[in-house]
């Protein structure tokens, strides 16, 4: 088995073919900025495992949906689910375009052994689906995350990233609320961050489209928020435009991931402010993203409209 700490994509199982030729694929469709727009299935990714203080594991996941502007909604069911367990162990529903890594978190217990947690999605008429085992090459840890996420230049190697901490992050208000069909609805999201990595822009060799010499997408780093939909079928406005959550590297692109970026100022107070509107009614639950360029953190609030 080949072992990569930059992308974990390896770690996915693909129904009828090889783990290696998706990848290939992937990098190809984003050199040649030719991938598909539409049309498309999702890949679950397990990313890998973390052990707990109490000597439990998280079982951590992202996916790979391969579109480049097709958002898929897929519910819990037979479409979408976790097993054994499951169906629904806090998986998305609503999936943003290309990959998506480290999203959420799986506990199991000390003495989960050698059995396997396996996440399946089926779209576009393609199953796939991802295992979760305790095998020692899934370990994982915060200098493996910011290795993917790109702080760390793939190497590991930059100081301002040892030790660094995930920021802190509030969202003030009730974790359920009510709205109506085109009401906003107002959030406020109170983040803070140890200052590490030190904040800095996307900057890419010429004639390279990836932040490192391992072939994993960069990230402008320093203290930002965004709040995306993570379930909820319907479309939400967001009051300012957020910042591309899903690793968008195209030029030109609100993303993290675009030449040149630069992370905003922060709120004087730390207060992220944000308006959504519903078009649809149905239960959505909108997750807020604080991340440093490194580590993230989220938090998930539920929204019942009417």
């Amino acid at each position: 088995m080949m072992v990569m700490k930059v992308d974990r994509l390896s770690r996915h199982v693909v129904t009828g073919c090889c783990a290696l030729v998706m990848i290939a694929a992937m990098v190809r469709g984003a050199g040649t900025q030719e991938a598909v727009p539409a049309g498309e299935n999702i890949a679950p990714v397990y990313e890998g495992w973390e052990k707990n203080p109490d000597g439990s594991f998280n079982f951590v996941f992202g996916y790979f949906n391969r579109n480049w502007a097709e958002e898929i909604d897929l519910p819990i069911g037979p479409n979408n689910n976790i097993e054994p367990g499951g169906p629904d162990q806090g998986q998305p529903t609503h999936f943003l375009p290309r990959r998506n890594r480290f999203l959420f978190r799986i506990r199991v217990s000390h003495d989960f052994g050698d059995k396997e947690l396996v996440w399946t999605l089926t779209s576009h008429g393609k199953t796939e689906r991802a295992y979760a085992t305790l095998k020692p090459d899934y370990f994982m840890d915060n200098d493996v995350i910011q290795n993917n996420t790109g702080a760390s230049g793939g190497t590991g190697g930059r100081p301002d990233t040892l030790g660094n901490k995930a920021p802190t992050l509030v969202v003030e208000g009730g974790r359920t609320r009510q709205a109506a069909v085109g009401q906003p609805v107002t959030l406020i999201a109170v983040a803070t961050d140890d200052g590490m990595p030190t904040p800095r822009p996307l900057k890419l060799p010429e004639g390279r489209i990836f932040g490192n010499n391992r072939g994993t997408p960069g990230s402008a780093t320093g203290l930002r928020l965004t709040w995306f939909v993570y379930r909820g079928a319907g479309k939400v406005t967001f009051d300012p435009q957020q910042i591309t959550a899903w690793e968008d590297y195209r030029e030109g692109r609100n993303s993290p991931w675009s030449t040149g970026w630069s992370t905003p100022p922060a709120p004087p107070d730390g207060k992220w402010v944000v308006r959504a509107i519903f078009s649809e009614p149905g239960t959505y639950v909108l997750r807020a993203l604080a991340h440093d360029g490194g580590l993230g953190t989220p938090e998930d609030i539920t929204i019942v409209v009417r």
